[in-house]
């Protein structure tokens, strides 16, 4: 029997919680995890990541099936389902824990990451420059069980309905073909 080709893609976005239930939902995808990645910090807390001392910024890791899916359109899923033209601010969300960065995990992660960046950025998608950060994977601190499958464990939550509803429903529309069978 053969073994499935995964990958992982580390990516932070604004609130992790956000990402978490679009990649959640999208097909070829197997795990999704929230956590922490780019500060100086050893297992840092969500506390300390809001106090913006860290470093770190809320992301999430991403394992995905590359034959069902490519690097490629998680990070074009990315760019779709966040602002990568704010420095430090998704929305109500201020602070560098809450920028735009790719942490790559190899050499063609990177290329990949820099080749759609170019590409977007100079398709006039937005009005400002793309201002996302790409850079190696470190470290990376899964965050505390409360904060994993978080929409699907509070979707009445006001935060959840709404950010985080609307944001799928957009997703949902524009990437209908990628969702999970049941979405």
């Amino acid at each position: 029997m053969e073994s499935k080709k995964t990958e992982l893609a580390t990516l932070g976005g604004g609130c992790f919680w956000c990402l978490e239930a679009v990649y959640e939902q999208v097909n070829g995808v197997d795990k999704v995890v929230s956590g922490y990645s780019g500060g100086s910090l050893e297992n840092p807390t969500y506390e300390q990541v809001c106090s913006e001392t860290t470093g770190h910024a809320e992301v999430v890791q991403v394992t995905f099936n590359t034959e069902v899916i490519s690097y490629d359109k998680i990070l074009r899923i990315f760019f779709a389902i966040h602002d990568p033209t704010t420095l430090n601010r998704q929305g109500y969300d201020i602070g560098s824990s809450y920028r735009s960065v790719i942490f790559h995990h190899s050499e063609e992660q990177k290329n990949t990451s820099e080749t759609i960046m170019k590409e977007l950025d100079n398709g006039g998608i937005w009005d400002n420059p793309i201002v996302t950060e790409i850079k190696p994977l470190d470290v990376f601190y899964v965050a505390e069980g409360y904060h994993q499958n978080y929409y699907q464990n509070n979707k009445y939550q006001p935060y959840c309905q709404g950010i985080i509803s609307p944001k799928l429903a957009k997703f949902r529309k524009e990437y209908l073909s990628d969702l999970k069978s049941g979405n």
